[in-house]
Order: C-alpha cells, then structure tokens, then sequence
C-alpha cells in the first residue's frame, strides 16, 4: 500500500494542477497544493486513505473499528464523492446517500450551541449497528413555484418538505429541521489561512452596499474559548481539524480526541449497549492529523477560459450586479497556522467572504445555530463551481441541493441578496447567460 501511495504521489507531482485538471476533469478536486515535498506528499496520501476508508462496527475492524452504533455514511468519500458536492433525494422513496439532516429544539446548549432533540440529538441518524435501530428516515418531496423574470421568462423553482417516517424512539414533535447536502471540501486550507481581521474589514465596507455580513461565534473545543466560525453552511464550526472531528462522530459515530464518547440520546438503551470498539479513541491522534493535513492540502482547481469574451461580459454583470460584494473574488491569506511551510501567505479566489448573511424567508430553515439566525447562512464559496457537472454529475446547488442550475439558485437569493437577485432578473437573456458563463468558468 505504501509503493502504490508513493508512486501515485510521484505522478501527481510530476504535473501541473491546471494540467491534472484538463487531462482529468473528473479528479479535478482531488489533487494537492502545488509544491509539496516527498514527506508532505506521503502524509497527504496517507490522509486520503483515512477519507476513503471504510468503517466497520465494533468490537471487530482492526484500524477501521468504531462504526455506529448510529451514523449516516461508512466513510467520509461515502458523501464527498471525489471531494465535491453531495446531493440531495430526487423523491421521498429514496434514502439520503449525501444528505443529513440537523435537528434541535428551541433553546440552547452549553456555549450557545443548538440544543439538542431530546430523542434523536442533533443529527437524524438513519442507520444502526446490528441490534441497533436506525433513528428513522427522513423522505423529502418537493414543491414546485414559478418566478418570471422581467422580459417575461418564466422559471421553475422548488422547495424540499421533509417528513420524518419509521421513527425508532418516539415522537419528533417541535423539532427544528435543516436538511444540507455535503459541501465541497477541497481549498479548505487556504480559507482556514485567511485571517479573521480581514473577515472583520470585509464586513465593516459591507454596509454601504446594503449588505452586513457578520461573524458567526462558536466553541473551539480544542481551545475551550468562543472564536469566530468559518466551516459549514452556517459557519458553525472554528477549524477544520474540529469540523472533522464533528464529522466523524455526527455522520459516523466514529470518536476522536475531541469527541472522545458516543453521542447515544438517554433513551437509545441500544445505542448505549452496543460493543464499543477496543481502539480508544476510534480515530487516532495521529491519523485525525493526517486526514486534517489532507483536507488542508487540496488544491481548488484553477479558472477556465478566463479570455472568453463572454466570460468577460458575464464577470462584469456579477460585478455591477452586486454579487461580489459578499461573494468577494480575492482574499489574501496569511500563512497557514499549523502548516506554513506548505501553504504560505498567498491571494486566492474563493469567491466568499465566509460571513453570514440574512438570505430571506425562501431559503430560510427556521433553526438558529450558534450565532447564526433561522435565516442566515455562510457565503458559499464559488470555486470549482463549473466543474460539478464533471465531477459529481448533477447540477444542484444551495444548501439543501434544491437549485436544479445555476439560474434557480441565482432565483432563491433574498434578504441581503434581494437587489443582487433584482438585477439579475432584470438582464436580457444574453446578458444572463453571459453571467452564467462566467460561473462555470470558475
């Protein structure tokens, strides 16, 4: 296993990351940064054994011991296909394969975090270890509205309903819901490198454009204090050394040093009983920092046909119609606090801010979490944008996956984003798709 690693890292090193891309379009979000050394490359290599692996339920399992007993997916690759987005259920007979479900009720946890449901905590876990009933399932449908644009094109737009069926242990009465599909994980080392004073300017110019970004505030486990989010839909996590670890345990009930017990509501008595793996924590120290290392260290694939006149005509609509405001091309990082060696102070162009915004009542989940209002999410970022057809072959964007092209999720734009979305709607046809051209260059 260690000669197929070392021989994959040589031929991926042996090209340029613009060339990967083009020669392979559908590994175009799994490479490493440029410039990595033999040694980097190795741990880098290593940690995409960690992502690809599979769990397997205790007591036996060797390394890979610790599955469940609740959890959602068997690997973290299971919902990041290739390291790009996940999707959501076409119809409500269909399970979700890279979408979860976060539940809470009103009030909050200890350092303001969501509080947990009672029965089911803060994540639907539809599946179980033998002997262990899965928590239930989630079935979404969707309905359909239209929206006309102003030269009288009329656009279809969708809304997920989720009904919770099969539930294991009891009534889910008064939940809150948010379904999201997997995020993209690649660049995720370089937003991590941006510093939190330069967030802070970001949203201090916002407000004369209409726009007021702000901080989410979260708990760093790892330090113990309160500091400003970045990861996730909602920016609800710190670092992403701890957004792993919450992946782990939320999504496979894998434990960590940071969450170090299983996460069995009082009145899963399965859950609790059920063999626990002899690997204490389940995923080492050692090799949490080689997954950390290997989602820090892939490379966001760069632009395409940046000279088109087209996508020149388009990157100019996105300009003037107000979306880079919060979708902010440039961020300069500093260099990265753990690995500044491998990924130093550099410009990049994720096209985020990393702030939340209020996005309006259409995309809004009702469920706060942290700082963050029922109505409020993180500035996706735009990277890699173009190539998701490629990589993951669908076309569905926003948090829950509902925006079925790049227009629809354009459409669902409200609240801070309501005259971004106004001007778009009022363009002539060739002026959008000019636009939209400039999306998928990205």
């Amino acid at each position: 296993m260690r000669f197929a690693v070392l021989v994959l890292a040589a031929f991926v090193a042996a090209q340029s990351a613009a060339a990967r891309a083009q020669e392979f379009p559908r590994e175009a979000f799994t490479h490493p940064v440029a410039g990595l050394d033999e040694a980097a490359e190795e741990i880098f290599y290593r940690g995409r054994i960690e992502f690809m692996r599979s769990w397997a339920f205790p007591p036996g399992g060797g390394e890979a011991s610790g599955l469940g007993p609740l959890f959602n997916r068997i690997s973290c690759a299971a919902c990041h296909q290739k390291n790009g987005r996940g999707r959501p259920p076409e119809g409500p007979n269909d399970r979700m394969l890279s979408m979860l479900v976060r539940l809470s009720v009103p009030g909050e946890a200890p350092h303001g975090a969501p509080k947990p449901h009672p029965a089911y905590g803060g994540q639907l876990n539809e599946e179980g270890a033998p002997g262990v009933p899965g928590e239930g399932r989630a079935a979404i449908s969707w309905e359909e509205t239209t929206t006309t644009l102003a030269d009288g094109a009329v656009v279809s737009l969708r809304r997920p309903h989720i009904e919770f069926v099969d539930l294991a242990y009891g009534p889910i009465d008064g939940v809150l819901v948010s379904p999201r599909v997997a995020p993209a994980v690649f660049g995720d080392g370089l937003l991590e490198a941006v510093p939190v004073a330069a967030l802070k300017q970001i949203a201090a110019e916002q407000p004369a454009h209409g726009v007021h970004g702000v901080l989410n505030e979260v708990h760093d486990v790892i330090s113990g204090q309160t500091t400003s989010g970045r990861f996730g839909w909602k920016a609800n996590s710190p670092n992403l050394k701890q957004q792993i670890a919450e992946a782990f345990i939320g999504d496979l009930g894998v434990t960590t040093e940071l969450f170090p017990e299983n996460q069995c509501a009082e009145q899963q008595q399965a859950c609790r009983d059920a063999p626990k793996s002899k690997n204490r924590p389940e995923l080492s120290s050692d090799r949490l920092a080689d997954i950390d290392f290997y989602n820090a260290h892939l490379a966001p694939p760069e632009r395409r046909d940046a000279a088109d006149p087209q996508i020149l005509r388009g990157e100019k609509q996105f300009i003037s119609a107000g979306c880079g405001v919060c979708h902010v091309p440039n961020l300069r990082t500093e260099a990265h606090p753990r690995y500044p060696n491998t990924l130093p102070a550099q410009t990049i162009a994720p096209y985020t801010d990393l702030l939340l915004h209020d996005m309006g009542e259409g995309l809004a989940d009702g469920r706060p979490d942290f700082r963050a209002s029922g109505r409020q999410w993180r500035t996706a970022p735009l990277w890699g944008l173009g190539l998701t057809h490629i990589v993951n072959e669908h076309s569905l964007f926003l948090h829950d996956g509902r925006a079925r092209s790049l227009e629809e999720a354009i459409l669902w734009h409200g609240g801070e984003a309501e005259a971004a979305r106004s001007a778009y709607s009022a363009l002539p046809k060739n002026e959008r798709q000019a636009l939209i051209a400039f999306l998928r260059s990205l």
